[in-house]
């Protein structure tokens, strides 16, 4: 693919989830999708139609030949999208062995333009004809992370510019982040733009099922009676903790997973917070976010600096989640970051807090 068309003067201005066709002129397939143009759909199912967060549209024409990445998460989503192939670069890359074994050697092999925001320049001349950008519009337009191309830029160097709803949504959120309804319209609309549809739906119906069971065996438990619950970043520092807010797709994991989070009434992705409103809130449970070290025996070690830390500090220490020991050693990628892997951590969340109804 090297041109592709826009709908709508503010297309892709925050991030893409899937209709195909332009202008509302084709058939519906079902999924929420439409088939445009006339004279019927091109190869792959295309013109493809993504919208951002206020719904405006912007349409690729056919299937993309070259791929960039803003970071690890539209990797990730494209690695298990079977296209990883045809992705030649990407910033923020993921550290070795922080991604699932069967993904990490394929994610070495993906050119790396920088370890953080691209330049701009970089990024328009990388050759790539679409960017999937897991940033949000104000983010991107500043706010420290670097000079990023307009979107006449983007269409000027024929590169359609597509955001990953489940991250790039969250600061323009209204209203709490409670299911992994946006993280499966992320991979619908990038299986529909990559031509991977099938590989989509059979990752979207893999991710519901595990829900689904979660939801059946813990539904009935009423509200009050569900534990809660501390996300507790400890790579983000200790000194001040950092509050996963109901914004963030962490917040629906827990709630998915049958908890409480403590900070649900934090509209925010994230907040810094004071040890004195985690002591106030006093968990029933908390998580051990600690990000992937790269193997495992290095991982257990960074989970035990953080129960450590935990169990003398004299301001947490007395946590009813402390002195009972409940702890759950699950990292922060999986948990914080939209993809594939949030269904397996509600699946594991619930486990532990549910043991007699969640196996």
């Amino acid at each position: 693919m090297r041109s592709h068309s826009v709908c709508g003067v503010a297309a892709v201005l925050l991030g893409g989830l899937l209709t195909t066709g332009c202008g509302g002129t084709g058939d519906g397939n079902g999924d929420g999708s439409r088939t445009g143009g006339a004279g019927g759909s091109a190869s792959g199912g295309h013109p493809v139609t993504v919208t951002d967060c206020d719904g405006a549209e912007t349409t690729v024409s056919g299937v993309p030949d070259a791929i960039v990445t803003s970071n690890a998460s539209g990797l990730e989503l494209l690695l298990r999208l079977g296209v990883g192939d045809k992705v030649i670069g990407t910033g923020f890359p993921p550290g070795r062995g922080t991604l699932p074994a069967g993904l990490d050697g394929r994610a070495r092999k993906v050119k790396v333009l920088s370890e953080t925001v691209i330049p701009k320049e970089k990024l328009l001349g990388s050759g790539a004809d679409l960017y999937v950008d897991a940033f949000g519009a104000v983010r991107s337009s500043g706010g420290g992370m670097g000079d990023v191309p307009s979107e006449e830029e983007f269409r000027a160097a024929g590169i359609a510019h597509v955001r990953l709803k489940s991250t790039a949504c969250a600061a323009t959120r209204e209203e709490p982040v409670t299911d992994l309804s946006a993280v499966e319209a992320d991979l619908t609309a990038l299986g529909a733009v990559t031509g991977a549809r099938a590989r989509a739906q059979r990752l979207v119906a893999g991710m519901r099922q595990k829900v689904d069971a979660v939801r059946e065996a813990v539904g009935e438990v009423p509200e009050a009676e569900r534990p809660t619950y501390f996300f507790f970043d400890f790579d983000a520092g200790t000194g001040q903790p950092v509050a996963v807010c109901n914004r963030q797709v962490a917040h629906a994991v827990i709630t998915l997973a049958g908890a409480r989070n403590v900070f649900a009434d934090c509209d925010a992705d994230f907040r810094p917070v004071g040890w004195e409103d985690v002591i106030a809130k006093n968990p029933d449970w908390i998580q051990l976010g600690v990000r992937d070290r790269g193997s495992e025996e290095a991982n257990d070690k960074a989970f035990d600096e953080a129960r450590t830390w935990l169990e003398t500090n004299p301001a947490t220490r007395g946590l009813k989640a402390v002195r009972n020991g409940r702890f759950l050693r699950i990292g922060s990628e999986r948990t914080t970051i939209a993809g594939v892997r949030n269904a397996d951590t509600v699946r594991d969340i619930a486990a532990a807090l549910y043991p007699g109804k969640v196996g």
